[in-house]
């Protein structure tokens, strides 16, 4: 029996990228709806469900996708809404990338500092991959500070995380444009994250200069100028001081890596749900079995 992906993209054209990787990590049959509305998600989980016996259907799984997240979420809902026991597969939503490279970002990042106890800023919070970043934080036990051009922006993702159990303790909403803020989050942060739009910088080198407890920064903005001076774009745990770097490619491999066995496990049986948090966990295991103890 071939393990058969539905890939439901919400975009006009279902990516090239996500289909390809889906083969890659080993779905022997691909098939792509493009458009997709949240209205016609039951239907379309329905005629994955019916088509197998309940024994066989860890081999049928659902894979969203598309640009637009809080869309892609809505459909991610609905599909897991559509099943029941015994007629469940595997779901699992990575829109535009931002869940595994979230957590691939954060992964990075604890290898060289604990994230519990600790403080991070993670600069563009309210974007797709800045909002996730922002929850694995919390979730691991982390101070955030979600940093914006608008505070209202960052008071409503603080207010959306805390609507998922993210305890409000954890959460700091600031502007960038309030310096008073801004400083007191980079004097304060042993890691950075830029999360921002292709070409937009959002923290100089002489905020570098002010962040005396910094030890981790990943910027993963790919397109020049990039997120954060000083950061070369294939960075990789390059030590500047007492502070290590990443780059959006340094980031990239492990992404892909996550990426690729996020679609994969989803075969191994009919009830996963593979979200940002359970990408945490496959990330890590990838690590582990890399670099076993000594």
């Amino acid at each position: 029996m071939k393990t058969i992906l539905i890939q439901l993209d919400t975009d006009p054209q279902a990516s090239v990228f996500d289909a390809v990787v889906a083969i890659d990590a080993g779905a022997e049959r691909l098939l792509q709806y493009a458009n997709v509305k949240p209205e016609q998600v039951r239907d379309l989980v329905h005629g994955a469900m019916y088509t197998r016996g309940p024994q066989d259907l860890k081999n049928t799984a659902v894979f969203v996708g598309g640009a637009n997240v809080t869309h892609g979420e809505q459909v991610f809902k609905n599909a897991i809404d559509a099943m029941f026991d015994p007629f469940k597969v595997s779901v699992m939503i990575d829109c535009n990338g931002s869940n595994s490279t979230a957590a691939a970002a954060v992964i990075s990042a604890s290898r060289h500092v604990a994230l519990e106890g600790n403080t991070a800023l993670v600069l563009a919070a309210t974007g797709p991959v800045g909002q996730r970043v922002a929850r694995i934080l919390a979730n691991e036990k982390c101070t955030v500070y979600l940093s914006s051009r608008s505070l209202e922006r960052s008071e409503e993702c603080v207010d959306q995380l805390v609507a998922q159990g993210i305890p409000k303790s954890r959460l700091i909403a600031i502007s960038s444009g309030d310096e008073v803020w801004t400083e007191k989050a980079i004097r304060e942060s042993q890691i950075v994250f830029a999360c921002g739009a292709a070409g937009v910088r959002l923290m100089t080198s002489e905020q570098l200069k002010q962040a005396k407890e910094l030890r981790v920064a990943i910027d993963l903005n790919a397109v020049p100028p990039l997120g954060i001076d000083e950061i070369a774009l294939t960075d990789k745990a390059v030590l500047r001081g007492q502070r290590y770097d990443y780059g959006a490619l340094g980031v990239g491999g492990l992404k892909m890596k996550i990426h690729k066995a996020s679609v994969a496990s989803l075969f191994e049986s009919n009830n996963k749900t593979i979200d940002c948090q359970e990408m945490m966990t496959i990330g890590r295991d990838i690590l582990a079995r890399e670099s076993p103890p000594n």
